[in-house]
């Protein structure tokens, strides 16, 4: 008797139009991503009611972290592609023996990654020209952050092979826990004991008092709650994706071969995202900590209105996949079309929003005047540039899935370091200019990124080289 899918979809079945599996499909991790969301801004929130310094020491450690989990994320890329074609081949057997080896091959780089992000700790901020103060609150966040790298890195490569199977819903539910999990651990972990009224009723609440280092506490408790739960179900519930601690986890040659094949240009693309992201934090870094303070804030009120642009890019992925792996670039074409219209109807919603309401989402998450003022005029300018940002992620989505990420790296090389590093670098350093011109750069990147990809994928050299794999 076949296993059963649980929370999967046949997204081969035409029956039903695109536009209905495509929203199966983005519900689940638009919803996820709006819960991640949440919490990050809760993070946020209770972080910057302890100052513009505690702010300013997480989000100096933001970019380097990128840089660390990019080499995992880029090796994650590689087996979901594969494991993507191979259940549109309906190859369940080759699918299972990929996620055996995505776990051993996250095994094999996360452990030395984490050893090197703890011992970098506290020249990570140094380097990124993190104020005195700044410095050593940015060194213990760094260093509770580094323990939970591999768990980390499980926890995405799982997530990743779930919705590589059209299984959305199962990282949703996680995530959903894990999120709880987090916000109710830092605020206890973060805040002094107090007391809270409620109903007329006085309540003593145990706080731990531990400030940034209790955020980054909180989050690697959370973060190794979801990777044993992600697992526990892969390994006992009956399904497709079911797998055993009985069976073979060696990596395989050809297997190898083409996961590196894919990956390291993927690997290259996050070096350059993330290197690029550290230029312009050390550059925001030289404006001073209101700067770094409001950009940060500006960017946790942005991720609302993105977190459908990344939900449609995943999909994307997942639906190429599986369709070259069918050999139907006919349905895979359809689904990018639908994913594109849907998406940018779905996403001018949410900017529109963000757009009038930029200064009162940004007051959420501090109670510094400086800094609403700043953070609420930078929110309404990334308001406007989102829906390039999602036509650009779902066109390299696409081509991921296709095996095609050499290009998606060097379109990403060019436009993040050409435009943005650059634009950002000589607006700031040369020119004297202050934070809104650091985040019109990053606006025009986005429109450069999504014309590039477009123009990529309209050449149609994706299909070529699929038929080519299915001829």
């Amino acid at each position: 008797m076949s296993k059963p899918m649980h929370n999967t979809l046949d997204l081969l079945d035409e029956r039903r139009k695109p536009i209905y599996t495509i929203l199966m499909l983005v519900w689940p991790v638009v919803l996820e991503q709006l819960l991640v969301t949440l919490v990050q801004s809760i993070d946020t929130a209770m972080v910057g009611s302890l100052g513009a310094s505690a702010t300013a020491s997480v989000s100096i450690s933001m970019a380097p972290m990128f840089l660390i989990n990019g080499v995992m994320m880029a090796f994650g890329t590689g087996f979901t592609v594969l494991i993507a074609r191979s259940v549109g081949a309906r190859d369940y057997d080759r699918s299972r023996s990929l996620i055996r080896q995505s776990m051993t091959t996250i095994l094999l780089l996360g452990t030395p990654i984490a050893l090197l992000s703890y011992s970098l700790s506290y020249y990570i901020p140094l380097w990124m020209g993190a104020e005195p103060d700044v410095l050593v609150l940015a060194t213990q966040y760094n260093k509770i952050m580094a323990i939970g790298v591999l768990f980390r890195g499980l926890t995405m490569t799982l997530t990743a092979v779930y919705r590589g199977f059209g299984d959305t819903k199962t990282p949703m539910y996680i995530n959903m826990g894990v999120n709880l999990i987090n916000v109710c651990g830092n605020y206890l972990l973060i805040n002094q004991p107090h007391n809270i009224t409620l109903c007329g009723r006085t309540f003593h609440i145990w706080g731990a008092g531990w400030g940034v280092a209790g955020a980054a506490a909180a989050s690697i408790f959370s973060i190794i709650v979801g990777a044993v739960l992600l697992l526990g179900i892969t390994l006992k519930r009956p399904s497709l994706m079911q797998i055993s601690f009985r069976e073979n986890f060696r990596l395989q040659k050809e297997d190898v071969r083409e996961v590196i094949r894919i990956s390291l240009p993927a690997m290259f693309e996050r070096f350059t995202m993330s290197g690029a992201s550290i230029i312009i934090s050390s550059t925001v870094a030289s404006l001073g900590t209101v700067a770094i303070a409001s950009n940060s804030i500006a960017s946790t009120g942005e991720s609302f209105c993105y977190m459908p642009a990344f939900a449609f890019g995943t999909v994307a992925t997942t639906l190429m996949g599986q369709c070259l792996g069918a050999g139907r670039t006919d349905l895979a074409e359809k689904y990018i079309k639908e994913c594109n219209k849907v998406g940018s109807i779905l996403m001018g919603t949410f900017c529109t929003i963000l757009f009038i309401f930029s200064r009162q989402v940004v007051s959420l998450f501090t109670p510094d005047p400086q800094v609403i003022e700043i953070a609420g005029g930078l929110l309404k300018i990334l308001a406007t540039i989102e829906i390039p940002y999602l036509i650009a992620l779902v066109h390299s989505g696409a081509l991921r899935a296709a095996g095609d990420t050499k290009s998606v790296f060097i379109i990403t090389a060019l436009s993040m370091w050409g435009v943005r590093a650059l634009g950002a670098t000589i607006c700031v350093r040369l020119l004297g200019m202050g934070i809104y011109s650091v985040v019109t750069c990053m606006c025009i990147e986005n429109v450069v990124r999504m014309l590039l990809f477009a123009r990529r994928y309209h050449q149609n050299k994706w299909k070529e080289a699929a038929n080519k794999k299915t001829a």
